[in-house]
């Protein structure tokens, strides 16, 4: 008996790229840093927030990669000159990647009290009926 899968399944035609991405989604492993949010700000948009407190606009980088929105964070070198006598707040570089539907545009995006708000967009797909014509084989 094989394993039935999602691109194998006969109802389900040409979504092998959604097979593999699911697969790659599960193989990011993200840690939980940093904290972030999605939430649906109207029917076809959306907002993603990171908390990136310690971290300056030049630290960060927005980008889209394969259909996936990237946002990787790098502090600046520290001086050696504080001494810190307990160190709570994180100052490590990240990565964190968010997988796009199609049709979905990033728009704009905005720091704002150590928080980074990425807008999206999903454009209304037009509603198209096709009709098929079907010819009669010759014998």
């Amino acid at each position: 008996m094989s394993k039935l899968t999602l691109g194998s399944h006969p109802y389900l035609l040409g979504f092998e790229q959604l097979e593999r991405l699911l697969e790659r989604t599960a193989k990011s492993g993200n840690e939980g840093y940093p904290p972030f949010n999605i939430e649906q700000t109207s029917r076809n948009s959306y907002r993603i927030t990171l908390a990136v407190a310690g971290f300056a606009e030049e630290d960060l980088a927005i980008t889209i990669e394969d259909k996936q929105l990237v946002i990787r964070g790098r502090q600046g070198e520290e001086s050696d000159e504080r001494i810190f006598l307990h160190r709570g707040i994180a100052a490590r570089q990240f990565q964190r990647s968010f997988v796009l539907a199609d049709g979905v545009e990033v728009g704009e995006a905005l720091m704002e009290n150590g928080l980074l708000h990425i807008d999206l967009a999903r454009a209304e797909p037009e509603q198209v009926v096709q009709t098929i014509k079907i010819k009669v084989a010759s014998k």
